[in-house]
């Protein structure tokens, strides 16, 4: 690992100030893709500047279907979160299966965010329930912030403080994990509304988080699981890696969005 300054930040505007002050400094939050990118020299940040004792970034807001939760809430917290669960269980769920022990109460939600692996879990559901992304500087809609793998709408010195949303009146998710990362090979949000259905893809598309148009409309006539029998999507624009085929995810797209809908009318 190469040399770095650590900062611990006090408030937002302390963490965007150190931030500013170094030559190549990056935000930490749960650390869990920039530590281990650092251990083997694929990043070298001259400062780190740790945002999880920022007071700001935490807590969970549950009022009515307005969900609010901030940046700085771990996945373990998420998971534990009673009110978040009676409200919105899908997020609950999800969160409390991101990778192992350690992860969930290391990782943060912003982090992920922030981070956008191409596997992520929360990408999906926030596209697929319309959520908000909340920065020190702005207002970003999920469809909007995610850009590509590992890329994101925000500006070099602009942190994630916050994501929200307005509960759906359905949602699940479901996902094919690997089974050592437990990352998704192959993961779907569904989310039913007033408005109609929305569906998320994550760990399968070649440039990161998308929206399955084919499946969205087969849920929006009925949102059964058997209204996807038979159902294929193209494998064009899928991953082909170590894990799997393009094909193969795309049959899993099926597959996972059937569990999904199964999971939403629970």
């Amino acid at each position: 690992m190469y040399q770095t300054t650590y900062h611990r930040a006090s408030s937002v505007a302390d963490a965007v100030k150190l931030q500013k002050a170094g030559e190549d400094a990056k935000f930490l939050s749960g650390g869990m893709t920039l530590i281990p990118a650092m251990k083997t020299r694929l990043a070298a940040p001259s400062d780190l500047v740790d945002l999880r004792h920022v007071d700001e970034l935490k807590g969970i807001t549950v009022s009515g279907r307005s969900i609010r939760i901030g940046a700085g809430m771990t996945h373990a917290e998420v998971a534990a979160n009673a009110e978040l669960a009676r409200a919105c269980p899908a997020i609950a769920d999800m969160a409390a299966h991101i990778g192992d022990p350690h992860v969930r109460h290391m990782g943060t939600i912003g982090g992920s965010v922030a981070n956008n692996d191409p596997a992520a879990d929360y990408p999906a559901a926030l596209v697929a329930m319309g959520a908000t992304i909340v920065t020190d500087q702005r207002e970003i809609a999920a469809e909007d912030f995610f850009t590509g793998l590992f890329e994101t709408a925000l500006n070099d010195d602009e942190i994630v403080t916050a994501v929200t949303w307005e509960a759906p009146e359905k949602c699940g998710y479901a996902k094919f994990r690997n089974p050592a990362s437990r990352y998704a090979m192959t993961g779907v949000f569904v989310a039913k509304t007033g408005d109609g259905v929305k569906v998320a893809v994550t760990g399968a598309g070649d440039d990161g988080v998308f929206r399955s148009t084919e499946i969205e409309a087969a849920l929006s006539k009925s949102f059964d699981a058997s209204a996807l029998d038979g159902m294929t999507v193209p494998s064009d624009n899928l991953m082909t890696d170590m894990h799997a085929s393009a094909d193969y995810r795309a049959n899993l797209i099926v597959v996972m969005a059937r569990r999904a809908v199964a999971k939403a009318n629970g």
